[in-house]
């Protein structure tokens, strides 16, 4: 049977992790290359602010190939969708037909990225696509994943909540109205060991600080927010 060449779109954090695993156990997918949006100004992971190092480390302890789509410091919805666009014409190019996400149930995220990339001619795969997040986060430990935060939303936590390694407690401990996943954006995380690594990524944990972002100066609905602040915690490879 021919395999359905398919790249995933890997942020770093558990979602895309436990979706990966969903994908590589399905055999009618061939998962050959991991893409990441970077921070060219920072050398960091788009939004999670991870150090580009310690996402290399873990794409080669994935052992697939990965690639990066860098973004200067504040891009806009062009240069975004013109760096994407370079990118998935060189993976069509490549052989590539289907583009894999971690999204579990924001309807409009999903729709936008399934009408840009219809453009290019590719079809989207969400393994995880609207499961229950309270159960994908026990599924997420059961299988022996590990993930640490590494940034969160200060609307509904402060410096003290990033830099914890999640549990089976956390979802007992989550503010009211905060997704067990952190779904609509209230914290991200840094994967650094389960199933599909072949060894865990070791790192320290450093310094924490604070930053506040105005929204982007678009009217498009899947990036238009109030201005916000977010709580990093800088992980550093060992």
């Amino acid at each position: 049977m021919n395999k359905i060449k398919t790249y995933f779109n890997w942020s770093s954090g558990k979602d895309s992790a436990l979706a990966l695993y969903h994908l590589l156990q399905d055999e009618r997918y061939l998962v050959d290359e991991l893409i990441t949006t970077v921070n060219s100004h920072y050398n960091r992971v788009s939004m999670h602010g991870l150090r580009k190092e310690l996402l290399t480390a873990q794409t080669d302890a994935i052992n697939i190939k990965s690639s990066l789509i860098e973004l200067p410091e504040m891009p806009s919805m062009d240069i975004y969708e013109q760096k994407m666009l370079e990118t998935v014409s060189r993976l069509k190019h490549d052989g590539f037909t289907h583009s894999a996400f971690g999204d579990i149930f924001l309807e409009d995220l999903r729709t936008y990225r399934e009408n840009q990339l219809a453009k290019a001619g590719f079809k989207t795969v969400f393994p995880i696509w609207k499961r229950d997040t309270k159960a994908l986060l026990n599924e997420f430990l059961d299988l022996g994943f590990k993930t640490i935060i590494v940034c969160a939303n200060s609307k509904f936590f402060n410096e003290n909540f990033v830099g914890t390694i999640i549990d089976k407690n956390f979802i007992d401990n989550l503010p009211e109205g905060v997704d067990p996943c952190g779904e609509h954006g209230e914290f991200h995380t840094f994967c650094f060991d389960g199933p599909i690594f072949n060894k865990p990524i070791e790192f320290t944990v450093g310094e924490k600080v604070y930053r506040e972002y105005a929204h982007p100066n678009t009217d498009d609905s899947v990036c238009k927010s109030d201005n916000y602040g977010v709580w990093y915690c800088d992980l550093i490879p060992k």
